[in-house]
């Protein structure tokens, strides 16, 4: 049952409804977090609402002169490595000269400052691919007057393309999206992280944090270091001030991989992150997700997913668990220990959260789910056919109330036999011999049928069962198997029921068979209490719900001795104490009743007063 959990499990897994359920929970537990670290190797120079009303009345085409003084300012203060992560696709000068405008100074040397900033190498540049209307990828570069001068060319270049997750959640990074070193296709942030060890961007593969990164696309999970706003920003306003590097923000950017990014109100650089979600819900800009990839490719705290070996371990452990348990107990208790259980699964994930263990939670709850349904169709099964035997076994011999109250108790009759305490009740028809021998078979059969309806009458009312028919003469069992108590009071209560009963018949009997000559219509009741042996008895083809034993035996010679004592019922002293007080009584005589070692106390019942 347990595989057959997992399997399942893992197959809604692949349908994706799992694996969004799984990012939720990351994303909670990344959300419940908070600042998880302090970054240490990033900060961001962002453009915000500030910078744009500050230099409002220049076009961002010709903003070079304030960029190039930016990247002066920022080589001044020490910065490790600048990150550009804004895409100009034409420079002043360019585009200048797109105007055919008489030949000026300005036209050739506006973004000169700017080049020679770019050309002192600690400047990373993005590209952008872009999907054509035609679905073709084009990879957007930066102006060529800038890109001829970066040392390293195109291995200056950073990929800026944030990837989204199927739902549109960033969670993952890919640290390279092409193998071919020939090709600009390093990520942003992984160009920063190789500055900022002064690896050379030039190989294959590198060591970074503790991890091996190859220029093979690779998926991997973002460690962010908090809600957006944890990575250090200064506004571009402050690093344009006179005095720039006398500002404590703009000094604390040293030895940084500096990311100079959009962060203005209109921008469209924002992405949904895990803290998109619950009340404090807010998107991300693009340079402080680039900024947290760089902390990922250093070394930072990163929440990472199980082997895959110890998570199958792990989703077996707990469908077993779940089996175990849930074959074990009734179904609402079961319902209820699962979802117990799954709300510990989730909570053991948010703890193993902050160890940075992505412990998976939808698939082992769905696991747990799919144990319970199966236990449940195995119960519902299995105790289908239980309560059907038992219903087909029981309702020959019981009301429908005592078979309905058999099916709904925990504990059932054992069918292979135990031994309870009960009383038993023997009823036979008075001279019956002489009676059968003036009716026909028909008649006696008629009779008979039309007894036995009026005489079972009481014994299923007061919760017994009709065991058998002997002849005339009914058996009826008190106690089992629906158990009783007050077994003994209810068989008493039953037995002068059956005498009223009788007497009444007597009526019937003399309409229906008004000259036939039959004695008077009568029947003798004997009752004992004792311990018997309860059980299904019998052969596969034929088998009866019974009892045997002493006390059976008793009672049967009890309703003979009701001839001896001239009395409708005699019960056995044994029955009189387990009904309690209020039972009247008339006659008594202590019997040596056959087939027993001690005599019998028997007394006449003639009524069952309050207790």
């Amino acid at each position: 049952m347990a595989l057959v959990a997992c399997a399942l499990a893992a197959t809604l897994g692949r349908t994706g409804w799992l694996r969004t359920l799984e990012n939720l929970y990351a994303d909670s537990w990344t959300v419940l977090a908070g600042e998880r670290y302090t970054p240490r190797h990033t900060a961001l120079v962002v453009i915000d609402d500030d910078t744009l009303a500050a230099l409002k009345d220049d076009p961002i085409a010709f903003w070079a002169p304030h960029f190039a003084r930016v990247l002066d300012v920022l080589e001044a203060a020490g910065a490790k490595v600048v990150g550009f992560d804004y895409l100009i696709l034409v420079s002043a000068e360019g585009w200048l000269k797109k105007l055919d405008l008489p030949d000026s100074m300005a036209s050739r040397a506006y973004d000169a400052p700017l080049r020679a900033a770019l050309a002192r190498g600690r400047t990373v540049l993005i590209s952008q691919l872009a999907e054509l209307r035609d679905g073709q990828l084009e990879l957007l570069l930066p102006p060529r007057d800038q890109l001829v001068l970066l040392p390293h060319g195109i291995q200056d270049l950073g990929v800026a393309n944030l990837q989204a997750d199927d739902d549109k959640y960033l969670r993952h990074f890919t640290p390279s999206v092409a193998a071919d070193p020939g090709f600009p296709g390093l990520g942003l942030g992984l160009q920063l992280a190789l500055r900022m060890v002064d690896a050379d961007p030039t190989r294959s593969a590198w060591d970074l944090g503790g991890q091996r990164v190859t220029r093979a696309p690779d998926w991997r999970r973002i460690g962010f270091a908090g809600p957006p706003g944890t990575i250090p920003s200064v506004s571009m306003t402050r690093l344009l001030a006179p005095k720039a590097l006398e500002d404590p923000q703009v000094q604390a950017l040293k030895g940084k991989a500096v990311i100079l990014a959009a962060d203005n109100s209109g921008t469209p650089d924002r992405h949904f992150t895990p803290y998109s979600h619950g009340p404090q819900a807010a998107q991300m800009s693009g340079g402080e997700v680039h900024a947290n990839i760089v902390e990922t490719l250093l070394g930072a705290p990163t929440p990472r997913a199980l082997p895959p070996a110890i998570e199958w371990g792990y989703l077996l452990l707990v469908a077993l668990a779940g089996s175990f348990a849930f074959l074990r107990l009734a179904p609402g208790r079961g319902a209820l220990l699962g979802l117990a259980f799954a709300a510990g699964l989730a909570a053991l994930a948010g703890l193993t959260f902050r160890l940075d263990w992505l412990l998976p939670v939808a698939a082992p709850q769905a696991a747990l789910a799919a144990a319970y349904l199966m236990t449940l169709g195995l119960r519902l099964t299995g105790e289908e056919r239980a309560r059907a035997r038992m219903r087909g076994l029981f309702e020959r011999y019981v009301s429908d109330q005592v078979v309905e109250k058999l099916l709904s108790e925990e504990r059932r009759p054992d069918l292979g036999g135990e031994t309870l305490t009960v009383t038993v009740l023997f009823s036979d028809i008075r001279n019956f011999t002489t009676i059968a021998e003036k009716l026909s078979a028909h008649e006696v059969v008629e009779m008979l049928n039309a007894y036995f309806t009026r005489a079972c009458e009481p014994i299923l009312a007061e919760g017994g069962s009709v065991d058998k028919f002997i002849g005339d003469a009914v058996m009826a069992l008190f106690g089992a198997p629906a158990a009783h108590p007050d077994h003994a009071r209810r068989a008493l209560r039953a037995a002068l029921a059956m005498a009223e009963q009788a007497q009444a018949f007597r009526e019937w009997m003399r309409r229906r068979f008004p000259d036939r000559g039959l004695p008077e219509f009568a029947i003798g009741v004997g009752l004992h209490t004792g311990e018997a042996v309860i059980g299904d008895i019998g052969t596969p083809k034929r088998s009866d719900f019974t009892a045997i034993g002493d006390t059976v035996n008793a009672a049967s010679r009890l309703e003979g001795a009701t001839k001896q004592l001239a009395c409708v019922i005699a019960a056995s002293e044994a029955t009189l104490r387990a009904a309690g007080a209020g039972i009247r009584t008339g006659k008594m005589e202590t019997l040596q009743v056959k087939g027993r070692a001690e005599p019998i106390r028997v007394f006449e019942v003639t009524a069952v007063g309050p207790e």
